[in-house]
């Protein structure tokens, strides 16, 4: 039995590990950790089989049986739990009720419609063409201090950052504010 242990473990359980190849391709679509899985499953096995080998037929014939035999098990055990979660999921669109035109979506409430999330989302493009457009007409320093009162910094904590006097810093706010192309940050300035 030692000889055994040492055949199918020598080399990181390499001829276990061929075994269970040999068996795992009829099935394919595994993964890395499937085939972890499958190798863990198969120590369990052997273990087993150790235990149960009653010398009257090859070991590597009883040891494949029954390695066969759990990776099946196994693998069937996997496709019922996948079907079982292909059932718990429904469509919006599964038909209920006795017309056959209603569908689940019909009893939801809600506004959403694809033109709305279009025209909203052109809408948030447009705003961010401004946005970057107004921030490109700024000088440097106007840049930084705009940067620095969206992320909630303080005028003094500006001036600091950036070593500058508090007249600068109001002298540049002016000029931030007087820019025409500032209305789409006329919000956000505001909350400041």
């Amino acid at each position: 039995m030692n000889q055994i242990l040492i055949a199918y473990y020598a080399d990181n359980a390499k001829k276990l590990h061929k075994v269970v190849n040999k068996i795992l391709l009829k099935f394919g679509g595994l993964s890395d950790k499937d085939l972890d899985d499958f190798y863990s499953l198969a120590n369990e096995v052997f273990v087993d089989v150790m235990r149960r080998y009653d010398g009257l037929q090859p070991f590597d014939a009883f040891l494949y049986s029954c390695l066969s035999n759990k990776i099946k098990t196994e693998m069937t055990r996997r496709n019922r739990e996948k079907r079982k979660a292909d059932i718990m999921s429904v469509s919006i669109d599964s038909l209920v009720g006795d017309d056959e035109n209603t569908t689940i979506g019909d009893f939801i409430v809600d506004d959403f419609t694809i033109e709305k999330e279009v025209i909203e989302k052109d809408k948030r493009e447009e705003w961010r063409k401004e946005v970057y457009e107004y921030l490109n007409g700024l000088s440097p320093l106007q840049r930084k201090i705009a940067f620095l009162l969206s992320d909630n910094h303080t005028p003094d904590e500006i001036c600091k950052e950036l070593h500058i006097t508090l007249k600068h810093f109001e002298n540049s706010m002016k000029r931030i504010l007087a820019d025409e192309r500032i209305k789409p940050l006329r919000p956000v300035v505001e909350r400041m």
